[in-house]
């Protein structure tokens, strides 16, 4: 929807409906200087992690709570860390007026994400109602993949902003490579790999040369302090996150066809 300016054309703005993609920090606990600490313990191994991305604070968890909370050092823990707190939510209405009073705005309250429920594809039915649910998730706006075909050395970041990035060379110790969607790298990957930097926990990590210094999904990261599985170090891999843990996987070739068997001409 857009609002038509009144006084024709030469009006000094336009007012439109727009939809944001925003993180949502879920406080545990009101204490500025333990929200420091843990932000400063996450983000020790990715300072660049967050670049003053726009993020809404979830008082869900402190609802209950009767002690008002103090929403400046919060927000200044916040800030110092590059988030930047533009709205409150699922507080009670206490603790959103003070959130209002702080310069905050109001957010809906957050509704956690559906699990996902067991599909048994027995009946065509069933078949096209999970077709149908496929076609729901998808995006209206597709964000072009970045593509970087040249290898990235020490002090080098790329980052794919809003997209997935495929990366066809060799990623170095000490460079870096960030995206809000997948991470491929068809090469070694040697430096540090973030992928779902806005929160995305569906994210995905692939190489096929797996021995970096870091790698992270939406903020759940593992450096080379903890050795990777024989399994898939140096290997071909995939990195995905489950129940907030890094699973690391093999990546197994498909399985190739037989060749046909040439004919044999019969004896005469």
């Amino acid at each position: 929807m857009t609002v038509a300016p009144a006084g024709g054309d030469d009006a000094a703005f336009d007012l439109k409906n727009t939809t944001l993609p925003l993180l949502s920090i879920a406080l545990k606990s009101a204490d500025a200087a333990a929200l420091g600490d843990a932000l400063a313990a996450r983000l020790s191994e990715t300072p660049q992690l967050f670049n003053h991305d726009p993020v809404v604070v979830d008082l869900s968890a402190l609802r209950e709570q009767e002690d008002p909370i103090a929403f400046e050092p919060l927000l200044a823990a916040l800030r110092e860390h590059k988030l930047q707190p533009i709205a409150a939510a699922g507080g009670s209405p206490a603790q959103m007026e003070a959130a209002l009073a702080a310069g905050l705005s109001e957010a809906p309250d957050p509704t956690p994400s559906p699990k996902p429920r067991p599909v048994e594809i027995r009946e065509v039915e069933v078949v096209k109602e999970v077709v149908r649910e496929v076609f729901v998730e998808v995006p209206a706006a597709i964000t072009p993949t970045m593509v970087v075909d040249r290898p990235l050395r020490s002090g080098q970041q790329v980052y794919a902003k809003g997209g997935d990035l495929v990366v066809l060379a060799a990623v170095n110790f000490g460079a870096e490579v960030i995206a809000d969607g997948h991470i491929h790298v068809y090469a070694p990957l040697r430096g540090k790999a973030i992928a779902g930097n806005k929160g995305n926990t569906q994210a995905r990590i692939f190489s096929t040369c797996l021995e970096p210094e870091l790698i992270a999904i939406a903020g759940v990261y593992r450096t080379t302090e903890t050795a990777l599985p024989a399994e898939v170090h140096g290997k071909p891999a995939q990195v995905r996150l489950v129940d907030d843990k890094l699973v690391m996987e093999p990546l197994k070739e498909p399985l190739k066809e037989p060749k046909a068997s040439k004919a044999r001409p019969e004896p005469a």
